[in-house]
């Protein structure tokens, strides 16, 4: 399972709040992308979790929409880690990595201008 620190937003309770120490990653056992944040002040499980079932966002534009779906976003992945991310799902999958549009994508976004 991979895991990677980022920044959520959103309005909690009424109050627009960010939590920079959110967690995205891949799950290949449930085949999914998940996202983690705002941890509950009296358990330990996150405020909002995304992700917790077989198959529930295969892509990251999928798990985009369910969070902004939440009254969530978070910040612009940085081209560097959504490449991480296809990895980490390509190497689970035992695809080569970085393949089809998303990956052709990703290294033209990484070409130096």
């Amino acid at each position: 399972m991979s895991r990677y620190t980022i920044t959520v937003a959103g309005t909690v309770t009424r109050q627009i709040r960010s939590d920079p120490d959110a967690v995205i990653g891949y799950d290949p056992p449930l085949r999914t992308y998940f996202l983690q944040a705002f941890p509950h002040e009296e358990t330990d499980e996150p405020g909002l979790w995304l992700g917790t079932h077989d198959r529930a966002f295969e892509t990251l534009e999928d798990l985009r929409c369910a969070a902004i779906s939440h009254g969530y976003d978070f910040m612009p992945l940085s081209p560097k880690l959504a490449a991480k991310l296809v990895d980490d799902k390509a190497a689970a999958s035992g695809r080569p990595e970085r393949d089809g549009i998303l990956g052709q994508l990703l290294k033209q976004l990484n070409q130096p201008r």
